[in-house]
């Protein structure tokens, strides 16, 4: 009898169990593994940067995803002025992208915004961009063309985005082998 008793208990500690794992949830993506978390993944690469439409080398810029791909590094190295970098997130609880940029002239810029079709649009306030004293709302728009380059657009508003005037524009083509 007590061997009958010990095989139902074991039989019954094997259901429990069973049942415990079926109560488990399911292993999950990756934190950031998201479509959305991807939006801005054309982005990503080692690139050569021209002034959009010459021939005219403004600098490098290694863009990297980092933090298990829940964030983005850019390292912008000019041929002239300042270098910077940035790093661009999603943000889990707005669900805006936002990225902080810090020059190699010490200021910070703090940008906002998300894809927009199929381009990412980042606007944010930099101080003294335009001289001393002349702060201007800048907005960026990056599109990733069929060639493979990316088109990274920058306007600049003084009057807090009623106008916008042309500010920079910038083509990164992958960098050779």
């Amino acid at each position: 009898m007590t061997l009958a008793l010990s095989f139902a208990a074991a039989l019954m500690a094997v259901q429990a169990s069973a049942d415990a794992a079926k109560l488990q949830p399911a292993p999950s993506q990756a934190p950031c593994a998201s479509e959305a978390h991807r939006a801005f993944d054309f982005w990503v690469g080692e690139w050569v940067v021209f002034t959009t439409g010459t021939e005219a080398k403004a600098g490098e810029s290694r863009i990297e995803n980092m933090s298990g791909g829940c964030a983005i590094r850019e390292t912008w190295m000019p041929l002239k002025g300042p270098n910077g970098t940035s790093i661009t997130l999603l943000n889990h609880r707005s669900a805006r992208w936002e990225q902080l940029w810090i020059g190699g002239d010490g200021k910070r810029v703090d940008f906002t915004g998300g894809v927009v079709g199929e381009t990412m649009v980042l606007t944010g306030y930099w101080d003294d961009i335009g001289g001393p004293g002349k702060d201007a709302l800048v907005r960026m728009t990056f599109t990733p063309n069929p060639d493979g380059s990316v088109r990274q657009a920058g306007e600049a508003s003084a009057d807090n985005g009623k106008t916008w005037n042309a500010f920079f524009d910038f083509t990164y083509v992958p960098k050779a082998g």
